[in-house]
């Protein structure tokens, strides 16, 4: 335990922490910059995601009632060849240079190896963690810990009104908006195209659910193309839209948070033809910007795509990975 900081408390995050953990993580945005803000019901999001194991995958640090350090280790129920645990956290910049980064990493890591034993004892584990590319103290920290770079990911907007470009869409198929009947089809290409992003797997419907249950979920912004001959949905976008960032930033910025193209219909433009559909409809529906995040070593250029229809990138985050 670090010198001088005997008095805090380490705790496993409780759902009655939403109030806190959502007023740290906007203390933290404002020096580390990672375009995200967060109201208590957001931060209960995250708390009660179906998935996160509170006792054994998360550490609150507590200076009396004010939550000045969090770690979260996300553990992945469907996998096929490596486990790979997701671990996000922090510590309010006036609290920093304590030794409270390394203590709290060092606790991910750990909760990240109990949760494996649980899952998924017979496969690897590699630990992963994100982070602003400009952030030198989080570079430094995971470097001491073993964690090397191993992926980078563009954060893109669109400035939307007229920088939108109006693309047609592949003959033969037709755009439908998401509904609850067609919830399954987006549910199912979504996970399809989820394997062949790196480090990608599907997600457990438990998870899913709770993912369009957010209230940042804009159904009226979220498409898919379908085969108008066969049926079959080739691909799908959600969109999200936080409350707490307009409020912040007075900005409402339509976010593309998931999309995906079935194999057996790339390479005919059904990625540009959803999102350019889906920028036109976030125009229309008053929106400021549209932003999505973008793995800039994807094999499918997808860098060049979004460029295409009109995003710049406006910051690089670095995945750091540990293989434990």
């Amino acid at each position: 335990m670090t010198v001088g900081l005997a008095h805090l408390i380490r705790r496993p995050i409780v759902p009655a922490d939403a109030a806190v953990l959502a007023e740290l993580l906007n203390a933290i945005e404002v020096v580390d910059v990672f375009g995200e803000y967060y109201s208590e019901e957001d931060a209960a999001d995250q708390i009660n995601a179906p998935l996160l194991d509170l006792e054994r995958g998360t550490v609150g640090i507590f200076d009396g009632d004010r939550m000045v350090g969090y770690s979260s280790a996300a553990h992945k129920l469907l996998v096929e060849d490596v486990h790979r645990v997701t671990l996000s956290g922090g510590v309010r910049p006036e609290y920093r240079r304590r030794g409270l980064g390394a203590e709290l990493l060092a606790a991910g890591i750990a909760s990240a190896k109990a949760l494996h034993a649980i899952h998924h004892p017979g496969l690897p584990l590699a630990v992963d963690a994100q982070n602003n590319a400009l952030n030198d103290s989080a570079r430094v920290c995971y470097q001491a810990a073993g964690m090397t770079p191993v992926r980078w990911y563009s954060h893109m907007r669109h400035p939307l009104g007229a920088a939108v470009v109006d693309l047609p869409q592949p003959d033969g198929l037709v755009v439908e908006g998401y509904s609850v009947a067609g919830d399954a089809e987006f549910f199912a290409v979504s996970n399809e195209a989820a394997l062949d992003r790196w480090g990608g797997a599907p997600m457990p419907p438990e998870q899913w659910r709770a993912f369009l249950g957010w209230p940042a979920f804009r159904p009226d912004l979220s498409f898919l193309l379908r085969d108008a001959d066969s049926g079959t949905a080739a691909g799908m976008l959600l969109t999200f839209s936080w409350d707490a960032d307009t409020a912040a930033t007075g900005v409402r910025d339509a976010q593309l948070i998931r999309f995906g193209t079935r194999r057996a219909y790339r390479n005919r433009g059904v990625a540009s033809a959803l999102i350019s559909h889906a920028l036109r409809s976030a125009r229309d529906a008053g929106f400021d910007r549209a932003s999505v995040e973008v793995d800039a070593d994807s094999p499918t250029g997808s860098n060049g795509l979004y460029e295409r229809v009109g995003f710049s990138v406006a910051r690089t985050e670095v995945r750091y990975s540990l293989n434990a």
